[in-house]
Formats: C-alpha cells, sequence, structure tokens
C-alpha cells in the first residue's frame, strides 16, 4: 500500500489522454511540490508513487528523471529524492552583497574569519600592480543568508588606501565604507570566473562535500584607473546560477537590469 505521503497527493492518470503518462505524472508531481513541499522536502519513494498511481516504476522513474534534469528535484544517493532548493542568480556588478539578499526576501550575515593587515605575497602584488611586501588589509569572510552558507570572500585592499580601517570592528559592508569613508566608489572591474574544486578547508566552511563544485570569481576592481581592490571569491554552485546582461555594443539597451551583488 502507498505511503500516506503518495496517497495525500492530488491528481489522476487519464489513460485515454494523448498526453504520454509519464508527462501527466511529472506535471502531477510538479503540482504536489508548488503546493505542498518547501525545499529540502523528501519525495515518496518511486515504489510507493507506482503504487499510488498503478503505475510501472520505469514510468515513475522517467517522470522523476525529467524533474530532476529541470533541477526542481534531486536524488541524493541511499536517501532519496528531494525538493531542490532554487538557485540565485549571481549578478556581477559592483553592489552589495546585504543588498541583494534583502531584496530576495533573505536575511544576509556574515562570519568575519580574518580582518588584518599583511604584506604582498608575490602574487598578490602582481595581481595588484604593486611591489612585493607592500601593506594590505585582509578582509576574509563567510556570507550566509537566512543562516546558511553561501561563500567565502577574501578582499586585499592596499593598505595606503584606507588608513585606519583596522582600528575599528569589521565593517559589515565593505564597498559602502569605502565610499562613504574613504571616497572609494568602485568604478568598473573586470571579473575571471571559472569552476573549481571545493578543498577541505572550504568545504568545511560552506558545508558541502571535500571536491564539491564551486564557482570561483577573481575581480580586480578599480576608481578610475587605479586598482583599489583585489578579491576572491567561491560560491556554492548548487546555490547558484550566473546570469550575465550581453548588450551589443552601439546598441542602447531597452531593459533595466536588476542589480546583482557584491560585499
Amino acid at each position: 500500500m502507498a505511503s500516506s505521503n503518495a496517497a495525500r497527493m492530488l491528481g489522476e492518470i487519464d489513460r485515454k489522454s494523448g498526453i504520454p503518462i509519464y508527462v501527466q505524472l511529472r506535471e502531477i508531481l510538479r503540482a504536489h511540490i508548488a503546493a505542498a513541499c518547501p525545499p529540502g522536502s523528501a519525495l515518496p519513494s518511486e515504489r510507493d508513487l507506482a503504487e499510488r498511481f498503478g503505475l510501472a516504476r520505469m514510468t515513475v522513474r522517467q517522470a522523476i528523471d525529467a524533474l530532476v534534469g529541470e533541477e526542481v528535484i534531486e536524488r541524493v544517493v541511499g536517501l532519496g529524492t528531494f525538493v531542490r532548493k532554487p538557485k540565485l542568480d549571481l549578478q556581477v556588478k559592483l553592489t552589495s552583497y546585504s543588498e541583494e539578499m534583502q531584496r530576495r526576501g533573505m536575511v544576509p550575515a556574515a562570519r568575519v574569519l580574518s580582518f588584518e593587515q599583511i604584506g604582498a605575497s608575490a602574487f598578490l602584488a602582481r595581481e595588484l600592480q604593486l611591489e612585493e611586501g607592500t601593506p594590505l588589509v585582509r578582509f576574509r569572510r563567510l556570507l550566509l543568508a537566512d543562516n546558511e552558507p553561501m561563500s567565502v570572500d577574501e578582499n586585499f585592499i592596499p593598505a595606503h588606501r584606507v588608513p585606519g580601517l583596522l582600528d575599528g570592528e569589521p565593517p559589515t559592508s565593505l564597498y559602502n565604507v569605502l565610499s562613504e569613508r574613504y571616497g572609494l566608489v568602485m568604478e568598473w572591474g573586470e571579473d575571471m570566473i571559472e569552476a573549481t574544486a571545493a578543498s577541505p578547508s572550504t568545504a568545511r566552511l560552506l558545508n558541502v562535500e571535500v571536491g564539491t563544485p564551486l564557482l570561483k570569481i577573481q575581480r580586480h576592481a578599480f576608481v578610475a584607473r587605479a586598482m583599489v581592490d583585489y578579491s576572491v571569491s567561491y560560491y556554492r554552485a548548487d546555490r547558484y546560477k550566473l546570469w550575465v546582461p550581453l548588450q551589443r555594443p552601439g546598441v542602447r539597451p531597452t531593459r533595466n537590469y536588476a542589480s546583482g551583488y557584491r560585499p
């Protein structure tokens, strides 16, 4: 007999319809998820669904495979099938993480991992176009939304640009402090985006398995022609999708794009 969860599902299969049976079941499951299943909820097993609707398990599996392919649900080996958490569109613009999360109705937060002065390594000196050993402010944080870890962000700023920054508490919004206190309004930037795998330390912070796919974004941000910030961010690929508006040179934009976020 089907489990109570499957038995409570609304909808029936119309075998006289010209619509394939697996498509009918897929839409029944989609409606059930929308009406009764918050992200992370478990779906009834293939066996229970097969019993509830009087179908072969192969047909049930076909419907579930279709929803997995659409990223509506996901399979977790050994545990079952679950409703996926929606991916946030990662829009690469020079605006605030806090503002963007609030716009989505989520509660932003950050855990400071380091807020200190360091000397520029050969790599950082090259990225920031400075002499090796130049004092930098290093600001590393774990960014959260609704208490769930979303990304690990690390910013490097030439210390002479932000005198006294380390004397106070770490800022809740780095770009706001740079703008309001130091007059450093980021005007443009360059991002390099690539796929990477979670290292043990990053995986621990993001609460994912070692080797989990991540989006790595390296940014150089400028005020006029001066580079003011070099940052490296690691985003959970299971919670973000990359959204980049494109514009043909010389064509006036016809759409106002909602801004994305940065720390």
